[in-house]
């Protein structure tokens, strides 16, 4: 399903009063997901423990994941 097809189905379960700002969410939540299944199809993740190092410590950036 190509990204136009995905929007056009996403919108068409949201209720007739929807605002603006829950679609961009919702497009960006969707954003986030497609982008994260691609990355671990190409094994560009880090481990849960070393996520929780990098949130505690606050050092990296959740949204770049490395290959390890």
């Amino acid at each position: 399903m190509n990204v136009r097809e995905q929007v056009s189905e996403m919108t068409r379960k949201l209720p007739a009063d929807v605002s603006i700002e829950e679609i961009v969410r919702r497009l960006y939540l969707m954003q986030k997901v497609e982008k994260g299944l691609a990355q671990a199809d190409n094994s560009e993740t880090i481990s849960q423990e070393d996520a929780k190092k990098e949130w505690k410590n606050g050092s990296g950036s959740l949204d770049q994941a490395k290959i390890g």
